[in-house]
């Protein structure tokens, strides 16, 4: 089992979203990896992914051209197995681009409370150091921030 497990109410989305949240700020693809089936589903902008082999392989691809990379989200909607987010991150290439990536994601759970499916569609605006907003993990200060649109 893997709690909060369905069917949501506002709370418990809130605090898997939260998890989420956390668990990719850590870019530990094994920890994230965990926290799907065994054979989840995912699309992430152009790209397929089944499986956890899979996601590790790309969370390691991801975080190692995606420097400093720190990600918020907030919950969107949620009905009994799924829920809506979305998100914004930001990183730096190779080159020392800032970039400020947004999305939307649409994730399903099975009923131990495993993301079985996720879809993600995301763009990426590129920033000047000076625009950045996103410093780390999230801080208890932050815990009711609202993610602006731009």
């Amino acid at each position: 089992m893997r709690p909060p497990v369905p069917p949501f109410t506002e709370e418990t989305a809130r605090h898997k979203v939260q998890a989420a949240e956390d668990g990719w700020n850590t870019k530990d693809p094994v920890k994230v990896a965990g926290a799907y089936t065994e054979d989840s589903r995912w699309r992430n902008r152009s790209e397929f992914v089944v499986g956890r082999k899979q996601i590790e392989d790309f969370l390691r691809r991801k975080w190692n051209r995606e420097h400093e990379y720190a990600l918020r989200k907030s919950l969107w909607a949620f009905t009994d197995n799924r829920i809506a987010v979305r998100f914004q991150y930001e990183w730096h290439d190779d080159d020392g681009q800032w970039w400020r990536s947004y999305g939307n994601e649409n994730w399903e759970f099975s009923d131990e409370g495993y993301m079985r499916t996720r879809e993600a569609s995301i763009n990426d605006a590129p920033i000047g150091e000076a625009e950045r907003r996103i410093f780390g993990a999230r801080t208890e200060g932050e815990a009711d921030l609202v993610i602006p649109l731009d």
